[in-house]
Parts: structure tokens; sequence; C-alpha cells
């Protein structure tokens, strides 16, 4: 797929998917588009067994949103809402803020009364560049339940540093979830450069007062659909390799990166098969998870519907980390079926693309893992992934053909050997 006639075809495909229907929030009509285009897409493309299984997922508008700082000077400040928030009263909430750096630092100045009836700033810090993953998944923390520690604090509102390794004063927004018993308050994102801003002018010992408004609506949960296609095995059509991406994504920018890529890289795999007429002994199925970004909705459900079929599953592999130039793949198996995909990842040695790395289970093929079916996703060059993660930058501008061809081709090797293998890839 790096030469010839698939040349460019996953970025076509990609590029019209995400131009023609842009962002696609969970319960949104965009989503419906986006699961109807696709559907037609894969039965114009020759894919069989081509249907949408049903999950119920949640629905949610941002609706009108605002954040200015009334002191110690007026700033508007650029914000988004996180996903799940409230409202704010319809005149919005003006009170004095605090910015605070850590958990911890929120509890001191708690008990020091210094909280109570304020806006909660979380301006947290963590290196990006020495630790990008790990950055995230400590970062991550104060967006999915910033709002519920400041309230636990008596916080009116909070706002956080948005969840991201650069910023070109861009907000990045992202789900959060309120803890039960705790009283739900409005939460935002704002740029890392307004966070640092507020944490320095507070430095100062100058106050801070901000007017935050949010028309942010909850709705009661709405049928959706994961889509699901196939390139049939010519001999055990009932043993499956999954390759799959998630459809969603938020309502800023394109979703192009998450994960229009991964699911458009997944698509192709079938798609070029079929073209060339390389048919493996397993089934190859195609799997667009709906409502990943509300908590993995789509294939939480698609796995209490399918666990029956986890010992029939040889591999399931998840894109949904960039569709960059590839290194190789991640993998979670035994050791045997590690050794088997170490030789499966030699063949990519002409992409320099051999690695392979811990671990392969990501947030929607990872449901089979519990029943001991082996993980595996694309290890990319993705250390730009969290630029534009979340944001209104997540446009079709980010990708390059020649990227989204060796991604491709990356996991289509992968799929196409392992679905070929004389037996499945051995499990606990």
């Amino acid at each position: 797929m790096t030469t010839g006639k698939g040349v460019n075809q996953t970025y076509n495909k990609l590029a019209d998917f995400v131009d023609t229907i842009g962002n696609r929030l969970s319960g949104s009509t965009n989503l419906d588009a986006a699961i109807s285009y696709m559907k037609n897409a894969l039965t114009t493309d020759g894919l069989a067994n081509i249907h949408g299984e049903q999950a119920m997922v949640p629905k949610w508008e941002r609706g009108q949103e605002s954040a200015q700082l009334l002191k110690p000077r007026p700033l508007d400040l650029k914000m988004l809402g996180l996903g799940t928030s409230i409202a704010t009263p319809p005149e919005g909430i003006t009170a004095y803020a605090i910015v605070v750096t850590s958990f911890d630092d929120l509890a001191a100045k708690s008990a020091l009364g210094l909280t109570q009836g304020k806006i909660i700033v979380f301006n947290q810090f963590c290196d990006w560049v020495a630790s990008p993953t790990g950055c995230y998944g400590q970062s991550v923390q104060y967006r999915t339940s910033g709002a519920s520690y400041a309230a636990r604090a008596g916080g009116v509102a909070s706002l956080i540093r948005s969840v991201a390794s650069l910023s070109i004063d861009s907000p990045h927004t992202g789900v959060q979830n309120y803890d039960a018993n705790v009283t739900k308050i409005p939460t935002a994102c704002i740029t890392i450069e307004a966070a640092e801003l507020l944490s320095r002018m507070q430095a100062r010992g100058e106050v801070l007062q901000i007017k935050l408004y949010m028309e942010a609506k909850n709705f009661a949960m709405v049928p959706s659909q994961n889509v699901v296609a196939e390139w049939t095995g010519s001999l055990y059509p009932n043993e499956v390799v999954i390759v799959s991406g998630h459809l969603d994504s938020w309502d800023v920018g394109q979703g192009a990166m998450d994960d229009g890529g991964g699911a458009v890289t997944s698509w192709q795999i079938l798609s070029a098969l079929r073209q060339m007429n390389l048919r493996p002994r397993r089934t190859i199925r195609l799997v667009m998870w709906t409502c990943e970004e509300f908590g993995s909705y789509g294939s939480a459900q698609y796995y209490q519907d399918h666990k029956n079929e986890s010992a029939s599953i040889s591999l399931a592999m998840e894109s949904d980390m960039g569709s960059f130039t590839p290194r190789g793949i991640l993998f979670t198996g035994n050791a045997t079926a590690t050794a088997i995909m170490q030789q499966v990842v030699a063949l990519l040695a002409p992409i320099n693309a051999t690695a392979l790395s811990c671990c392969g289970g990501e947030a929607d093929n990872g449901f089979f893992g519990q029943d001991g079916v082996p993980l595996g996703s694309l290890n990319n060059e993705n250390e730009r992934y969290f630029y534009y993660h979340h944001s209104a930058g997540d446009m079709m501008t980010i990708y390059n053909p020649k990227e989204l061809d060796l991604a491709a081709t990356a996991m289509a090797v992968t799929a196409f050997v392992v679905a070929d293998l004389d037996t499945l890839l051995p499990r606990n």
C-alpha cells in the first residue's frame, strides 16, 4: 500500500469522510450521519456482512459558553466545557477564583477556608517532553475528577488546565465524571497559557474574579450503532481477527486523528485485501465503535453481545493513538503468542516497523482481554498526538498520505498474517 494502486487511498477515504461529515459527538445527528455514510461506503467497497449493531449512548450538547476574567483586568479566556458538565445559571456564575496545583494543594487551601464559594482553577503541571503518555495519565485525572474535588471543597465551578503537551492558546476538551453524592458544578477547560497567567497573577497577590457562562445540556440515553464489515475467511470463517477504531469524536475540529484515522486505516485493511483478492484462512472483521469518548459505551455493548465468541477471536486490534509513521505493533498476549508475533512484525522490515512492544489493549478492544484474547494496536510516531487531542486542531491537515499508507500497511500485514496462521494465537 506504499506503492501501486493503493497509494493515497487511506488519505482520500479519510479526507472525504471528515470533510463531508465533520465532527461526530456522541448522540448527535452528525454521528448518525457518519454511521450511515460508513455503511454505504463499505457496501460500495464490496465488503461482506455490513451492518450496524445497536448500543445506547449518552447525549450531551455544549451550547453557548464563555469565560471572562474580570479582575485584575478584563480578558476573554478561551475555554471549552467538559463533556457531561451541567450548565451555569442563566445569568452565569461570577465569583472570585483560586488557582491550585494539585488535589493535595486544593485540600490544603480548603483546610484554610480559602476555597468556599470560589471558582477552582487547576493548574496541574507535568513534564510532557520527558513522558507524554505518563503525563496524560497523570493530568487527565484533573479533567475527569476535578469538578467533584472542587465541589467537595466548596467550589461553585471548576476550570482545568487543558490536558495537552502543546498549546497555541487552544483549549482541549474531554469527558468528566461527577462522583455520586457530590454537588454537580459547571466545569470547563481553559488553555495552558490562561492557566499559567492566572497562576502568575495569584502569585503576585492579585485578586482573581471570573465570570463563567455555560448552556450545557444532558439528555436521556439515545440509540447509536457500532458499524461492522467483514472480509470472510476461506477456511475458518467463524474464527476472526478484529480490526477497529472509533467513529465518534469531540464536537470541535474534524476528529480526523481521534479517531477518524484509526477507523479508516482499519477499513483500508479489508479494502486492500479485497482489491488484491487475498483471502486469509480466517475472517477479518472491521468494527467501527460508537461512543468511545464518553466511556466506550459502544465497545462495552459489543463485548456483551459477542463475548461468547471470545474463544474464536485470534487477535483483537485497535488504532486509537494516531495513524502516523509506524514503529511496529503493541501487543498483549502470553509468551508463546508473543514469540509468534515477533515473527509477524519481522515481516514489516521493508517499512522499518519491526518493534513489538507492550501493551496492545486500548479503550475499546480491551474488553476482550479479560477473556484472554490477545490484543494489538498500532505503535506509531505519535509524539504530536496530544498537540491536537480533543481540540479544534484535530483536522485533516495533521496527516499526510504517506504516513497513512504506512500505518494501514503495518496493520494490514499484521491482521492478514495472524488471520492466515495454521491455528489461533495461543492464549492463557
